[in-house]
């Protein structure tokens, strides 16, 4: 899975920061890309070298070492707590509350409604797979919540690779700029502001909070889940895996969902030649079909 494009024999790329503090060789690079590949699927072209840096430098200075080759050893050696650090480093985790907002149209306006109508067991359980640091598992527990009776049992995972973002979404706590925007009744529904030294960040209620099961997941290594789910996000997350990559995780979303449930991705993102399980609804929402 190694997209770097080879140099002629002899030749050797450095890069630094703007002073100068670290080298970093083709080898560095190709060894980080091939690990970040071989342990979380992402693809990473020479585009990124610079991203790289910028990323792993940190690590370099809180290991106390000297060169991206003690680190690039470091992690070869097996050093797994590091190699969590690496892959954390290199995760990009960009979200926020109730983004792409037609899919939260679609889930109380038809999808919900429609499921209170033929799910006699009165259970829905929904997947948020790459949950970043919590904001899609919220807005979609706000969204659920607000639509199905009080008398539905409502079980939603949200899992994500990078062991940071799972924590922080556990707290459920956000700076009042992350939730700009959202509507003074939701607000004041579904978040509690914090006093005193606390102020300038709210929480989000424990009644929400019990909904969402928080776990850390790699999405190429094998699921511990049992039962299907009704709804599956996974959005904005295979735009960092090859197309080999995608076809098998789409196979694998088929297999954990109900007959006749919806899949929804981002807004970059197609099962054009991918999967033929699903069957495209529109604006990125789709529903399997085998």
């Amino acid at each position: 899975m190694n997209m770097v494009s080879e140099r002629p024999q002899g030749l050797r790329s450095v890069s630094k920061s703007s002073k100068g503090d670290y080298e970093f060789t083709d080898k560095n690079f190709r060894f980080i890309v091939k690990f970040i590949a071989d342990h979380a699927g992402i693809v990473m072209s020479d585009a990124k070298r610079d991203l790289v840096y910028g990323r792993l430098v940190r690590r370099l200075r809180a290991c106390k070492l000297a060169s991206f080759t003690e680190y690039c050893k470091l992690i070869e050696s097996g050093d797994a707590e590091e190699s969590e650090h690496c892959v954390n480093a290199l995760t990009t985790n960009l979200t926020s509350f109730f983004r792409e907002q037609h899919h939260f149209d679609f889930l109380q306006k038809e999808l919900l409604p429609a499921l209170i109508k033929k799910n006699k067991s009165k259970v829905i359980k929904i997947w948020s797979a790459g949950c970043s640091t919590g904001e899609e598992p919220y807005s979609i527990a706000m969204a659920v919540s607000e639509v199905l009776p009080a008398n539905w049992d409502v079980r939603i995972l949200a899992t994500d690779l990078d062991t940071n973002v799972v924590a922080t979404a556990q707290q459920g706590i956000y700076n009042l700029d992350r939730v700009d925007g959202m509507s003074q009744s939701r607000l004041k529904r579904w978040f509690r502001r914090g006093k005193g030294a606390k102020d300038g960040v709210v929480r989000v209620v424990p009644e929400l909070r019990e909904l969402i099961s928080f776990r850390q997941l790699n999405l190429l290594s094998k699921w511990p889940m049992k039962g299907s789910f009704d709804i599956i996000f996974c959005r904005n997350v295979v735009i960092y895996f090859d197309k080999s990559t995608q076809r098998v995780l789409f196979d694998r979303f088929a297999q954990q969902m109900q007959s006749d449930a919806h899949l929804f991705i981002g807004h970059s993102e197609t099962l054009y030649k991918v999967s033929d399980h699903f069957a495209l609804l529109g604006n990125t929402i789709y529903n399997k079909i085998k």
